[in-house]
């Protein structure tokens, strides 16, 4: 499909209301797929996988990496379809989805979000000591395990993509967002895919947006936001903090899971969201 002068690879599957995957980091549409098998059942679906991403044609040297292009081209592909969806997204994707819901609310009629890195509620993409200091008096837990992230994640696999290692900067995102036991147990094929979408540009890119709170408060769209209990706790505090913002919110944990809980436990998230947006039905 071609959105915005770039041809996008999609998978489309099943009738009835239009459901929406996007995917989050060194991810495609293939992550997905547990979920259009079970979604496709009762729904029209739709994954795919997002500008740079495999098998789409990949980033030339000079371009951006930018958060806002992908919110742009999923705006775009919604209103191609010219139907309201029900937007799903994990992760980097759920980030993007949640820019749209702000932006253009009428194209989406529930809206699912599984732990979105949304750090800018907080800080800028590269704080300042004084930001810090200033959540650590108001939410110290939440500083505590952003700081952790920031050392032991982000600014070492930023370093490494930066001296062109990027097996090892992934190895150390992966370990940092997943967990060393999650990452340490993705299979082969999972491994294929993430090497298949280390995109240099996603880790030095333009970075994240701020986020408006006042904005997000404006957001009626029925939403669910899903974490895996056994996912980094910086994700369980984002996610804490959008429930006391969003005026239309559940939450949901999925047992037994790290970070991508829609592979981890795809049962028990299918069964989740499945029950969610039918719920929500117009």
């Amino acid at each position: 499909m071609k959105i915005n002068d770039y041809v996008f690879e999609l998978i489309e599957k099943g009738k009835g209301e239009t459901v929406v995957f996007v995917h989050g980091s060194v991810s495609d549409y293939r992550t997905w797929q547990k979920q259009q098998e079970e979604f496709s059942k009762r729904h029209h679906t739709i994954s795919y996988s997002r500008r740079f991403h495999w098998p789409n044609e990949q980033i030339s040297e000079h371009e951006d990496y930018s958060i806002n292009q992908h919110m742009e081209d999923l705006e775009a592909l919604i209103k191609k379809l010219n139907v309201p969806v029900h937007l799903i997204g994990h992760s980097y994707g759920a980030f993007i989805c949640l820019l749209l819901a702000m932006k253009s609310p009428h194209v989406i009629n529930s809206l699912v979000l599984s732990e979105p890195p949304i750090i800018t509620l907080y800080v800028s993409n590269s704080p300042k000591p004084l930001e810090i200091l200033k959540l650590l008096f108001s939410r110290p837990r939440t500083a505590i395990a952003l700081i952790k992230l920031g050392v032991k994640g982000i600014e070492p696999a930023t370093k490494e993509v930066k001296s062109g290692n990027m097996k090892k900067a992934i190895e150390i995102f992966g370990k940092a967002t997943l967990g060393s036991d999650t990452y340490k147990n993705l299979s082969d094929l999972r491994m294929e895919q993430v090497y298949s979408n280390a995109i240099k540009a996603e880790f030095v890119g333009s970075g994240f947006p701020h986020l408006d709170i006042n904005k997000i408060r404006e957001i009626k769209i029925p939403t669910l936001l899903v974490s895996g209990r056994n996912t980094p706790k910086i994700f369980h505090f984002l996610l804490g903090r959008l429930m006391e913002l969003l005026p239309k919110v559940e939450r949901k944990i999925i047992e037994g899971a790290s970070h991508i809980s829609h592979e981890d436990n795809a049962l028990d998230y299918n069964k989740t969201v499945l029950s969610f947006i039918e719920k929500h039905s117009p």
